[in-house]
């Protein structure tokens, strides 16, 4: 450690379940790390932290808090680095509109968010609220590429205990449904820059008026630049064709889209399709429903509490409801649909679970049916369609023998599409987009109409050159196949194409690696992984989060499991534990039940690496033995089914940080390196042991109340450790 104030590892304080999670494990590690001279820091990455953070001439001066985002940008370009990220709110407009209204209730003078800013302070006001929402936090801290994996212990606990697939029959009309064109991936052209280059976006409209959308963008030689739109009125001209086509096929209409990620674009598409499906009430209501406050961008959940004071458009929109095909529910008991909120359907996480299921979906009527999977970007939508076509033709996968898929993701430094948002405007005119160089040289021009969706995206060199290194190392760890998720007749993939294959060639591994559209790539790897082998999927940013998602839920029945490592490129390490899709309905239950079901195995995957990163970096040998421990009490864990119950009344994640922390404790006493720190834990090791009783007595008896938290976004500290913490024997112990 480098002195006593200077963190050796930072571990980010996020939202909802892991955070809950946070405070009941997080003093376990404080405890045990500190015997081996390791210091663990904290920083407040949460939306409300983050909220906060970005107002202080607004708040008190004990309100205010540090932008801890911002530091720890700086922090992961260095190499010093060493930060465990656990998932954290990547905020759609009524969660940020939700965490603001928790705020000013617990007296935090916060602006409101201004949905139409006027004055000048309601837009600065907005573009700081902005800033904040959707991905804001991982394209800042991902200075590196991704490498996620399943753990080899997890791997093999999954096979040995298989879990629950649904059947897929050959017959079912599950299918996903994409524009043919009109689309992001039919109108993207892309360019990489030879040189040096400062570029902006000018939209001419069609009085010759020019404004211009973005200035000053600069580019390093070498960089991919893309850009592309997709056209409003293709996007509409689909989504009324597929309600019908869905109504007639018996299915139920399933919007999936990543209005968190896609921050500027997906709420848009979302509101197109709100709209599409109350057509008839928009144009006989528009008006009416615009004054009344109605963004239909929001969701029907929010559009439906604004109009509740008017029976006409009600009785309107029962009307229409009842004319168009059943819904993809969200929660079909409370009668939230697809449609409510733009947040509670991620693709990523909602189109594995359906395939998971059989291609079944939930309807209003509380029951399964065969869905129709409305993704209207045709980019990533073929992955999705070739795996429900596999699955079609040959059943369901077996968890017990299937192999596994890596993945070694490109997205350092605002890879590709997910480093979009300042790009991404919604066209306010009739007219051209272009973007142009400094002397005038025109790399990318679109005729576009007003409402459509023009974005562009950028990659630089660097990050990919990284990523082609990280490929070739990690296949060669592996010896297994690799395949470039890649396809030579998309204009960004053609760019990428151009990089890696001299870069396989220089370094004689180019027979090791295949290169496949998307669609071939995810067919050869479920027959790879169908017969016991694996393979590395080599992507881009999208990719990269989709396919984490998708072959962990095959395989393991979750995402949260998967061991997830940020080789920063200045040398330091990011690691991360897992997805959070599931974290709200968690804590909806703890607070309703004192349960929390949460499961932290990916943050125990993600301590050990770290500590591991740690000794190597600095030369701390009992950080190794912290480290090898961990791997050893994760173990524990899985063998000794010490994992979460889902279920009030049976162990939950506080219990399984009791086991964690005795494995742990027992593990370090166990090895024979350091004595003097195998004496310290034998002695936490017995008190766990002849407690254990006493400590899970305690645990048990505060499930089947209420649990007050203080809040959701913003929880009250004490509250928040008081339930997280519930065993006065347990907390002495780890002291």
């Amino acid at each position: 450690m480098s002195d006593s104030q200077t963190p050796d590892i930072i571990y980010t304080k996020v939202d909802e379940a892991p955070e809950l999670a946070s405070a009941s494990l997080l003093p376990v590690i404080s405890s045990f790390a500190a015997a081996a001279d390791v210091k663990i820091g904290t920083k407040d990455i949460s939306l409300a932290g983050r909220i906060v953070a970005a107002f202080p001439e607004w708040l008190s001066a004990d309100q205010r808090q540090p932008d801890d985002l911002a530091e720890l940008g700086a922090l992961v370009k260095t190499p010093e680095a060493n930060v465990i990220k656990l998932p954290n709110i990547s905020a759609s407009v009524p969660q940020l509109v939700g965490a603001i209204k928790e705020l000013q209730s617990q007296g935090y003078a916060l602006p409101d968010y201004p949905e139409d800013p006027q004055s000048d302070e309601e837009k600065s006001v907005r573009a700081r609220y902005d800033a904040i929402k959707g991905s804001a936090v991982n394209p800042v801290l991902r200075e590196g590429n991704s490498d996620r994996r399943a753990a080899v212990a997890v791997k093999k606990f999954a096979q040995a205990n298989p879990h629950r697939m649904g059947d897929w029959s050959a017959d079912s009309k599950t299918r996903v449904a994409s524009m043919e064109s009109g689309d992001f991936r039919s109108n993207e052209t892309s360019v990489t820059l030879e040189n040096e280059a400062t570029v902006r976006i000018v939209l001419t409209g069609a009085d010759g008026v020019e404004h211009v959308l973005k200035d000053g963008l600069e580019f390093p030689a070498g960089t991919v630049v893309d850009a592309t739109f997709m056209s409003v009125k293709a996007l509409n001209q689909f989504l009324a064709r597929e309600i019908e086509t869905i109504k007639a096929d018996g299915t139920l209409f399933s919007l999936h889209l990543k209005a968190t990620m896609m921050k500027v674009s997906d709420p848009i598409i979302f509101g197109h399709a709100v709209k599409a499906w109350l057509a008839p009430v928009f144009e006989k209501h528009g008006p009416a429903m615009e004054a009344l406050g109605v963004n239909p961008n929001s969701g029907l959940g929010d559009l439906l509490e604004q109009v509740k004071g008017n029976p006409e458009i009600l009785a309107d929109i029962e009307a229409v409801t009842a004319e168009r095909p059943p819904m993809y529910m969200v929660n079909s008991d409370k009668g939230i649909t697809n449609l409510h909120v733009p947040s509670d359907v991620i693709i990523d996480a909602s189109m594995p679970a359906l395939i998971r299921a059989g291609g079944k979906g939930w309807g209003p009527d509380g029951a399964e049916h065969d869905t129709t999977c409305v993704i209207p970007d045709n980019s990533y939508a073929p992955i999705y369609d070739e795996t429900i076509s596999y699955f079609k033709e040959t059943g369901k996968l077996d968890p017990s023998t299937a192999g596994t898929v890596q993945n070694i993701g490109l997205m350092a430094q605002k890879a590709e599409e997910y480093g979009s948002h300042p790009t991404t405007f919604e066209v306010p005119v009739d007219g051209v987009v272009r973007m142009e160089l400094a002397d005038g040289t025109i790399i990318h021009q679109h005729k576009v109409e007003q409402g459509d969706i023009w974005r562009s995206a950028s990659t630089r060199r660097a990050p990919i050159e990284d990523w082609v290194a990280l490929a070739i190392d990690r296949q060669r760890a592996e010896g297994c196949e690799a395949i470039f998720w890649l396809d030579e007749t998309r204009a960004h993939d053609a760019q990428l194409i151009a990089y890696v294959k001299p870069i396989l060639e220089a370094q004689g591994v180019a027979e090791k690696f295949e290169i496949l559209a998307p669609r071939e790539a995810t067919r050869r790897s479920l027959e790879t992984i169908r017969k016991g082998e694996n393979s590395i999927a080599i992507t881009g940013n999208v990719l990269r989060d989709y396919l984490t998602d998708l072959f962990p839920i095959l395989e393991l029945a979750t995402s949260a499991k998967m061991l997830s490592i940020v080789k920063l490129m200045q040398g330091g390490g990011l690691f991360e534990t897992g997805a959070g899709g599931s974290a709200p309905k968690h804590v909806q239950q703890l607070v309703q039940e004192n349960h929390l079901r949460w499961d932290s195995l990916g943050e125990f995957c993600a301590l050990g690496e770290s500590l591991k990163f740690l000794a190597d970096a600095r030369g701390n040998a009992r950080a190794r033995i912290l480290g090898e421990a961990v791997d050893t009490a994760t173990q524990g864990i899985l063998d000794n089914g010490r994992s979460p119950s889902r279920k009030v009344g049976e162990p939950d994640n506080r219990d399984s940080h009791y086991w964690f922390a005795r494995y742990w404790a027992e593990a370090l006493s166990q090895q024979s390196e350091d004595v003097e720190l195998a004496k310290h834990f034998a002695a936490i090791a017995t008190a766990l042991t002849e407690r254990e009783a006493e400590i899970l007595s305690e645990l048990a008896a505060v499930q089947g109340q209420p649990a007050d938290l203080g809040g959701y976004y913003h929880t009250d500290a004490k509250k928040t450790a008081d339930v997280m913490r519930p065993s006065p024997t347990l907390n002495a112990i780890i002291g």
